[in-house]
């Protein structure tokens, strides 16, 4: 049996920057992991999974060491985000409202979980068990016994970071709070006749919003990009059925004009859920990321709160060690859920008002929200404080 100060569950984007967070305040960490990663090459088409990730959480990253290896491999800023339900109503965000270079970039999701790796392997207070899986945790007064399929790890603290159906939640007797919208999203990665655009932009239909993520590289036809239809379970069943000739021209058909000539290169889909974790903590045991919350993902925020789930734990740990205390005392540890569950449950309740609001048939409403985006650009007043601060919050700032 090993004896470490922490052990992570989970060793995705979330629960590798939690051991690297950690392991850089001197603690000696594990990573418990169920598949290993994929090495990268350029020549590799690019995945379906990305996120849009941040400043924050690019502030993050580029502490973790991690940036320039991204920056190296691919990754697509944006300085520009579109949002409109009509013509009329078209508003337009600018990294330049808030003195910035761009608003994010959009990354796959396993290029962040490959350069979190890459430190983690050249770190020397981090070991990493892949392909290894959690079997039961045994929770102590002063620590706790984590059982793997084929080893036993002794720890002061537990991270579970594995996700939205999080094993570690349910050994630890976390119950949740949530349910599951009425809609599904598909992601569709394609070509498009347009190069690499500065803008990401979402319109809202009746059925249900409609965006474009620009990707990285230059394709035949001329870039890439990364679709993402929101619609119901029974349209996004119909979609999925299709052959990728067949989506093209049901994405030409739906998408907007702006969006251009397109192929399809590759297609998913997948539910749209909201959890809450009704503690982020359970005496030794922590969640973090999916496991502590799943978000509508009509703003792209998830991982970024994860990020923020990781700043605020290296945070409240690095606190108890420069005072003197015992970092891994539950009491201490209460105040990791006190720094994260209100401004969780603000972006939860942010994004499921927008998309109550916009998926409202009601005319009146309709116009309302239509009125409420031409006053921000008509304005003055509202243009520079309502736009510029919901920028900043979005990113993190």
């Amino acid at each position: 049996m090993e004896n470490f100060d922490c052990v992570v569950i989970g060793g995705g984007m979330v629960g590798a920057a939690s051991a690297l967070s950690l392991a850089q305040l001197g603690l000696k960490v594990a990573v418990v992991e169920k598949f290993p990663a994929k090495a990268f090459s350029a020549s590799q088409a690019l995945d379906l999974r990305v996120s849009a990730i941040s400043l924050a959480s690019q502030h993050l990253l580029t502490q973790l060491g991690c940036w320039p290896q991204i920056r190296q491999w691919r990754c697509c800023p944006y300085k520009r985000l579109g949002v409109w339900e009509s013509d009329t109503s078209y508003v337009e965000f600018n990294a330049q409202e808030i003195n910035e270079e761009n608003l994010g970039h959009i990354i796959e999701n396993r290029i962040i979980q490959l350069s979190l790796w890459q430190q983690i392997s050249n770190h020397v207070g981090i070991t990493l068990y892949c392909p290894e899986s959690l079997q039961h945790i045994e929770q102590h007064e002063d620590y706790s016994l984590i059982n793997l399929s084929t080893s036993q790890l002794k720890a002061k603290l537990i991270i579970g970071a594995d996700g939205a159906n999080s094993f570690v939640r349910a050994q630890a007797g976390i119950g949740i709070t949530g349910w599951d919208y009425n809609q599904s999203a598909m992601l569709i990665n394609v070509e498009t006749a347009l190069t690499q655009q500065d803008i990401t932009w979402q319109q809202f239909l009746t059925s249900g919003p409609v965006a474009f993520l620009p990707l990285p590289g230059e394709s035949d036809l001329g870039g890439y990009a990364s679709l993402v239809w929101y619609d119901s379970k029974e349209k996004i069943n119909q979609l999925s059925a299709m052959s990728n000739k067949q989506l093209q021209q049901a994405v030409i058909a739906h998408f907007p004009k702006r969006l251009g000539s397109i192929n399809v290169i590759d297609k998913a889909a997948f539910p749209l859920t909201r959890r809450h974790a009704n503690t982020y903590q359970n005496h030794r045991i922590i969640l973090v990321g999916d496991a502590a919350h799943t978000i509508n993902p009509l703003a792209g925020q998830g991982v970024n709160l994860g990020f923020k789930d990781v700043k605020a734990l290296q945070t409240t740990i690095a606190d108890a060690i420069a005072s003197g205390k015992s970092w891994h005392d539950p009491i201490v540890l209460k105040g990791y859920e006190k720094l994260r569950r209100a401004d969780n449950l603000l972006m939860m309740s942010t994004m499921d008002a927008l998309y109550a609001t916009f998926s409202h048939p009601s005319i009146l409403v309709k116009t309302a929200r239509n009125t409420a985006f031409m006053a921000l650009n008509k304005l003055p007043f509202l243009n520079n404080t309502v736009k510029s601060k919901a920028l900043a919050y979005a990113c993190g700032l």
